[in-house]
Formats: C-alpha cells, structure tokens, sequence
C-alpha cells in the first residue's frame, strides 16, 4: 500500500514541478509583451492569451500538489486546537463528503462542454487568438482527476494510520 500512496504522491510532485514553470514562463511572456507594446509598438492577443493559459493551467494542474503540500487555504478556527485524531477525522469527512464528491460533479458536469470543445475544435477566445480553447477547457477534467487522485491518497494515508506526506 505504501508504494501506490508514494505513486499517487509522485503523480502530484511531478506536476507540482512541471507547472512551476509556467510561473516564470508566465513573467518572461508578460514581459515581453510589455516590451513589444510599450517600446516596439506591436500587439499580439495570442501573445496575451499566452498568459492566460500559462496561468490556468498553473492553477488547475499544480491544485493536486498544493493538496499535497497541506497549501489550501481552510478556516481553521477549531482544526487548529484539534490534536491529531480530531484532524484526521475532519480531513477524512472532508475529503470524502466535500472534495472528492465535488470533483465527481464537476467531471460529469464539464464533461459534456469539454467532449464538444474537442470535437469541433473550438478555436481562440478572442480574434487573432490561440485557436485550442479546447486544450484550455481539457484543464477541467485534468484538474479534478489530479485532485482526486491526491484526495484518494490522503484518505488511504488517514485510514493507515500513517504521516502527513508533506512532513
């Protein structure tokens, strides 16, 4: 069991590596599109969209690894003061009555519009875009299947008894 949590785990860090990137991908195309406008005179809206990609898909793909890392924000005004069976009962409730059940409807309910986006191939959002919204809305499905994936691994961690992943 330990070496599927450790996959599962491993599926998380790699994408949490990979879309850092997108970070500094991000800030040299901002920045160049600045250049371009201000000193150059050019515009380019794919060169803009670019942005807004790098951007989604930072935070759709990278979620699974925050959850990993403990890193989502939660009102924590009795979790704090918990020990660690009072935690990991509500993380357990958590997971299994709020994330992973949420994610399941936002598959089955984007579904539909992501499958259409990809058989018509639909093109960029504004004129003279990126023509791949569809890759764009792919970042749905991706990103609750990453989620779930790094849920079904703390729940497996909970009931086992075992640490955090995170430390």
């Amino acid at each position: 069991m330990q070496g599927f949590l450790h996959f599962l785990d491993g599926i998380s860090r790699t994408t949490g590596s990979l879309t850092r990137w997108l970070a500094l991908g991000m800030l040299l195309a901002q920045f160049l599109i600045v250049i371009a406008r201000y000193v150059f005179g050019l515009s380019s809206i794919a060169a803009q969209e670019s942005v807004l990609y790098m951007h989604s898909a930072m935070f759709m793909l990278g979620a699974g690894y925050t959850l990993l890392m403990d890193g989502h924000v939660r009102v924590d005004i009795f979790y704090d003061k918990l020990g660690s069976l009072g935690k990991n009962r509500i993380d357990l409730l958590g997971h299994l009555c709020l994330l992973m059940p949420a994610m399941v409807m936002v598959i089955y309910y984007s579904w539909p519009a992501v499958a259409n986006s990809w058989k018509i191939l639909e093109g960029p959002i504004s004129v003279g875009g990126i023509k791949a919204v569809f890759l764009l809305k792919s970042l749905i499905p991706a990103f609750c299947i990453l989620v779930l994936l790094q849920s079904l691994a703390c729940v497996l961690r909970i009931l086992l008894g075992g640490e955090r992943a995170n430390g």
